[in-house]
């Protein structure tokens, strides 16, 4: 009956357009005036009423599973949705663009539990939410509410309900929010009674109230907290007008700043605007507790992280506890300010820092001086760039107060242990233990801690005796550097016949390595050579700070050459198990490879025991840090996933087809794949790389190297290696790549299954859309990344004469061959009884237990 009523709707709404249609065309014909002026009115009402329609839920006009009503603006869209990985029913507020990020849930404790859930306004003018049985399961629950009122969706993402007899809003869903923070919603103290915070969701299938809030604590310095429970987990810094000082990435011309209003009547709260109309920036805070920073654009639809709260683990609250400071740069990251020392040395060393620290020397006032004696005056430490601690207070000053009257007023007052001096803000004082310190190397604020005299003494003989180092030190190096020169000078020949071992094993490795006297052969004189020398200074002498990784072989570094140039240094580890052919075979096969998805080398160096080779660096480092990341992964939204997985399609083709040189790559996985600082992806790590002659297919080894889950059957089993084997590593890369899962994780509980074996269970039953990561979910794209997950599968087949090479595997993706074959059971995976012939009916179980024990003793 009810589709029957829509129905009619439509269809009288139609006829009702064509009908006005027509009476206009005819009244500007017949030239009108008087006769249009009445038309033109009747359209206006009419198309009101249809407007009226479509954002406004009245007691005629309710909102049944699966309706949605959408905002003017197009930009929101009031739905029923069900959360990844349940079927129950929930009522939300959604981005009406391919993101489809649900910024408010009504019912987040009370799901609908069947598909006859409905939105609609009581008899008592309350909006409410019913299921199949006509119960209420939510309910804006507004005391004084009004028979003739409807809800509507506005342009903001606010659904607001309305007395439609005077217009005043009796209710708004600005006023509860769940976990999300969109463009002029309100965030601190509204009224006496009333304050917003933000809650996280419980997991991201549950939306019911979790473990972490958002929001601001009255009874401190205006600033953003994250709660655990009832815990400080995070706090953004005080508010100086333009941004928050303990965020050292917001610049006074930051463009999504918030602002703060407070109001006679004792309300004070943020609200926050984005000035491009072109995307919608928004926060939402997750199930871990991390406020995340997305922008939607509007146009292509596709959302990405531009910041998230916790960037490293400095960011928690207290990490160091009282006294202590925290700087990720440095490891470990903790230390206790200057003037104090660990409270528990033990469990400091430990790496339990929560103690925190305590005073080397007590203070002036804390002293008990005999009578007639004088103690030396207290003094100040600064620190500079400093994340300001927690607690603070404000001093009672003139505005025109500066930060030297700041000090002297801290001075005087033996309960001040600390102070701060920041334009909008003032002058902010401490009177007990220093907590939630961080040492930024930017944008932080002064920090003037207060400490005993004799800690000030220390700090100027300290002074004294770096400056007399520093000059001895010049003397030393000066006069060594001489020695040296005059002992180069004798013993050059001696140092040659040094260094001449290495460069035999080096000149022998040339000699037995595949195809060495053919021409096209790379040579190492065509490479460019660093000195130790050069690299040490290039990466302040390969210290953590500038580690990017450890690849396969070696640790990799940042390093920057004196001409600006950044590079990445991959430093040959001495327990690593790449030998001199590995190297050499690294340096060869790259030095004259040039394609946009390779990674290019520079340079190498070969100094006594160093050998270490010089590549171009890479902003975004490999695409395991963003594919397995929660919050990183969000950048790679489903058209940047698709460019990543054609991209290195391309490279492998390149190495395989299309270079001078036949190499098959022997070592794919994502931790292999580089990103550039536009994500594009590039193909890195050649050391385990073979080259191939012009007509040769296949070759065998006796030393199977590799990394486990990505090896081919036949390669891990019996040494055999192709083209076909880099085409399983390049399916299983692909598999990881649309699901967001890893390959050697257990991902089916009932029957501990690989990345591969889940992949084809779920194809088995024609379920494959959960492999999907969840934050690719786009009815719209849903096909195109299905073809991606056949493409998968047969790359993987067991049999290597069954997997496309990877020139049909692009033809394959870019839909130029349009029928794809059934995909036959994947390797490392029980057959269940069934023959090899069979395709895609089967079911199996991983048997993906392949040790690098074994397949080192080959």
């Amino acid at each position: 009956m009810e589709s029957h009523n829509t129905l009619s709707s439509c269809i009288s709404c139609i006829v009702s357009l064509k009908t006005i249609y027509i009476s206009l065309h005819l009244a500007i014909k017949m030239r009108g005036l008087k006769n249009l002026l009445p038309l033109l009115f009747l359209f206006a009402c009419f198309w009101s009423e249809v407007f009226i329609a479509l954002d406004t839920i009245t007691i005629n006009q309710p909102m049944r599973d699966p309706a949605t009503i959408v905002s003017a603006s197009q930009n929101f869209k009031l739905a029923f949705f069900s959360p990844v990985n349940t079927s129950d029913r929930y009522v939300g507020i959604i981005l009406n663009i391919p993101a489809q990020s649900v910024v408010w849930v009504a019912n987040r404790d009370d799901p609908i539990t069947d598909s006859a859930g409905m939105l609609t306004i009581s008899e008592d003018g309350n909006a409410v939410i019913l299921n199949g049985q006509k119960n209420v399961l939510w309910s804006s629950n507004v005391a004084n509410s009004a028979a003739n009122s409807s809800a509507q969706l506005l342009d903001t993402g606010n659904l607001v309900l309305r007395d439609n007899s005077n217009g005043r809003i009796l209710w708004e869903s600005f006023q509860t929010p769940t976990d999300t923070l969109v463009r002029t919603m309100k965030i601190g103290v509204i009224s006496k009674n009333n304050m917003i915070r933000l809650t996280s969701w419980r997991s991201p299938s549950d939306p019911s109230v979790g473990n972490f809030s958002f929001g601001v604590d009255p009874l401190r310095i205006p600033e953003f907290f994250i709660w655990n429970h009832s815990k400080p987990y995070w706090r953004s810094g005080p508010w100086n007008g333009n941004v928050f000082i303990g965020i050292p990435e917001m610049s006074s011309a930051y463009q999504n700043r918030f602002d703060l209003v407070t109001n006679p009547n004792g309300s004070e709260y943020f609200t926050h605007s984005f000035i491009n109309d072109l995307a919608l920036l928004y926060y939402v805070l997750n199930s871990s507790g991390v406020l995340v920073e997305k922008v939607s654009y509007y146009g292509d639809g596709h959302s990405k992280v531009t910041w998230t709260s916790l960037e490293s683990e400095c960011d928690v609250y207290g990490k160091c506890g009282p006294f202590g400071s925290c700087n990720p740069q440095h490891s470990p990251i903790c230390t206790c300010l200057q003037g104090f020392e660990p409270k528990n040395k033990e469990e400091w060393d430990k790496g339990n820092w929560t103690g925190g620290c305590s005073r080397k020397a007590l203070l002036l006032c804390d002293r008990n001086i005999s009578a007639g004696q004088v103690g030396k005056p207290d003094g100040f430490l600064k620190l500079a760039n400093i994340k300001i601690p927690d607690f603070a207070h404000l001093m009672e000053l003139l505005r025109s107060a500066t930060e030297q009257d700041c000090g002297n007023q801290c001075l005087n007052n033996c309960s001040c242990i600390a102070y701060a001096y920041s334009t909008g803000i003032g002058c902010m004082y401490w009177s007990s233990s220093l907590i939630d310190i961080q040492q930024f190397s930017f944008n932080g604020a002064d920090l003037h801690i207060r400490v005993a005299h004799t800690e000030l003494g220390f700090r100027k003989n300290m002074k004294a005796i770096i400056a007399g180092t520093v000059v001895l030190g010049l003397l030393f190096l000066a006069i060594s550097a001489f020695c040296l020169r005059k002992w180069l000078t004798r013993h050059r020949g001696n140092k040659q016949n040094a260094e001449l071992p290495l460069f035999e094993e080096w000149e022998a490795s040339k000699k037995e390595s595949i195809l060495s006297d053919k021409p096209e052969q790379p040579k190492l004189e065509e490479l460019p050579l660093y000195s130790y020398e050069t690299l040490a200074i290039a990466t302040d002498t390969f210290h953590l700070k500038n580690k990017l990784g450890t690849g396969g072989f070696g640790p990799v570094f940042k390093g920057i050459l004196l001409s600006g140039q950044k590079i990445a240094v991959k430093r040959l580890s001495n327990s690593s198990n790449q030998g001199i052919k590995e190297f050499m075979n690294e340096v060869e096969l790259i030095s004259k490879l040039q394609h946009r998805n390779l990674v290019r080398l520079l340079g190498c160096c070969v100094e006594r025991e160093e050998k270490m080779l010089i590549y171009e660096y890479m902003p975004n480092k490999s695409l395991d840090a963003y594919l397995f990341d929660l919050q990183k992964r969000d950048l790679l939204y489903w058209n940047r996933r698709k460019l990543i997985i054609e991209g290195i399609g391309r490279g492998l083709l390149y190495l395989h087809r299309d270079s001078r040189l036949k190499i098959i790559h022997r070592d794919l996985k994502p931790s292999n794949i580089l990103l550039d600082e536009e994500l594009n992806p590039k193909i890195s790590d050649f050391g385990l790389a073979r080259i191939f002659g012009g007509n040769q297919d296949q070759a065998n080894t006796n030393r199977v190297v590799g990394t486990y889950g990505y090896m081919a059957p036949e390669y891990a089993m019996k040494g055999k290696f192709s083209e076909k084997s880099d085409a399983y590593s390049f399916g299983v890369l692909l598999l990881e790549i649309v699901s967001g899962k890893k390959n050697t994780s257990s991902h089916d509980d009932e029957n501990d299954l690989s990345l591969i074996g889940y992949a084809w269970k779920l194809w088995n039953e024609n379920e494959a859309v959960k492999l999907v990561d969840p934050a690719l979910s786009d009815p719209r794209v849903e096909m195109e990344i299905l073809r991606y997950v056949h493409v998968g599968l047969l790359c993987v087949q067991e049999s290597a004469n069954d997997r496309p090479n990877v020139s049909n595997v692009l033809s394959m993706l870019n839909s130029e061959i349009a029928e794809l074959p059934p995909p036959k059971l994947p390797a490392y995976t029980a057959r269940l009884g069934s023959t090899e012939s069979e395709g895609s009916q089967q079911s199996g179980h991983s048997v993906n237990d392949v040790s690098l024990t074994i397949i080192q003793g080959r």
